[in-house]
């Protein structure tokens, strides 16, 4: 049984390594909110990886600090839980905000953990101790600039390449990279700028050898995407419109997508992406697990959940440089030449914050505690 005797948010802002732009907009630094939930001498961390702006999701890290002090704490201290899950489901008195329920279930989970003395990806149920991963690369200014890029990442050790496209950056950018890498395993990611008005222009995505199209269409509209997926051979893979396992439901009956990006703070946690994962691997549905510009706090959560049985493509949880000069944890994500990380062995999460790190970036700290 852990009592929930005290938790601290941390507010940090941290430069990004270059700027990352998308079709829904540009980023060049990050605000972080970092949670610590505490009992029995115990810390679990979490990271709530919300926008500063609500472009991607509606969601915002401001809204969700908001969410988490006024509505979440309040309850949360003081009681005593026996399980994530049954954490997890006490959450479930406020609708949505799905990145702040994540960033607490993230804590909790660390917390869990150490208090069984056993690492995360066991309790997950997973099955690989090593996650191969990808990275993915923003518009660039050029396309001579991507394509360093790339050869910069391959250099690395990445075997897969993401790039974003968007209406007017999309065919003649994928066939200069195609003319200069014929061989690598390449996908687009989209962000929802298409429309079934461009399906001339995203049929010709079949000539590249994609490994996937990631949301070409509105982040709520799976029809179109069905209607979508039938005029293509690259298989579609959806992002945005997945929210939940109620919407995967609908995705798969559907047949909008023939893979899924599963991000836990977008569905809303640990525990629903294993569902995500069960109900997908029962129906032949492609998966990996996506990034959204987390410091290594919230990459090493994402690594425990990549371990699942049924994740066959490679993750965005790319090494800590490709996005920061230095990471904020005790021990860094680094790529090894396989195109893998390692999950960290130690009990709970494994990785603890840099308290140095921490200061360095860090605005301001909230501590609440059970009277």
């Amino acid at each position: 049984m852990l009592q929930i005797e005290k938790i601290v948010i941390r507010h940090l802002t941290m430069p990004l390594v270059s700027t990352f732009r998308i079709s829904t907009g540009t980023t060049k630094t990050r605000k972080i909110m970092l949670i610590e939930i505490h009992s029995n001498d115990l810390i679990g961390y979490g990271e709530c990886p919300a926008g500063e702006h609500p472009y991607y999701s509606l969601e915002t890290v401001q809204i969700e600090f908001m969410i988490i002090r006024d509505y979440f704490i309040k309850k949360i201290l003081g009681k005593k839980f026996e399980t994530p899950h049954q954490f997890r489901s006490f959450l479930e008195f406020v609708r949505g905000h799905k990145t702040a329920k994540s960033a607490l279930e993230y804590a909790f989970w660390d917390l869990y953990g150490k208090s069984v003395g056993r690492p995360l990806f066991e309790l997950y149920g997973g099955t690989k101790k090593r996650i191969e991963v990808g990275v993915s690369i923003g518009i660039q200014t050029s396309t001579k600039d991507l394509i360093e890029k790339i050869e910069h990442y391959l250099n690395q050790g990445y075997k897969r390449i993401k790039i974003k496209i968007t209406p007017g950056w999309d065919i003649n950018i994928l066939k200069e990279i195609r003319e200069t890498y014929p061989k690598i395993m390449l996908m687009a990611d989209s962000n929802g700028a298409y429309t079934l008005n461009d399906l001339k222009i995203l049929m010709q995505l079949d000539t590249f050898n994609l490994l996937m199209i990631e949301q070409p269409l509105h982040y709520e509209d799976l029809v179109d995407h069905a209607a979508l997926q039938t005029y293509l051979k690259t298989p579609i893979c959806l992002d945005e419109s997945i929210k939940s396992i109620h919407s995967a439901k609908i995705a798969i009956k559907l047949k909008s997508c023939k893979i899924i990006n599963i991000k836990p703070p977008r569905v809303g946690g640990i525990i629903e992406s294993i569902k995500i994962h069960d109900l997908s691997v029962e129906n032949n549905i492609g998966l990996w697990i996506g990034g959204m510009l987390e410091t290594g706090i919230g990459k090493t959560h994402l690594l425990h959940i990549a371990s699942l049985p049924g994740i066959n493509y490679p993750s965005d949880i790319s090494d800590y440089t490709r996005y920061w000069k230095e990471d904020i944890i005790d021990k860094p994500l680094k790529l090894d030449k396989d195109s893998t990380i390692p999950i960290p062995q130690d009990k709970g999460l494994g990785v603890h914050p840099d308290p140095d790190l921490i200061e360095k970036y860090q605005n301001k700290v909230w501590t609440y505690k059970a009277t």
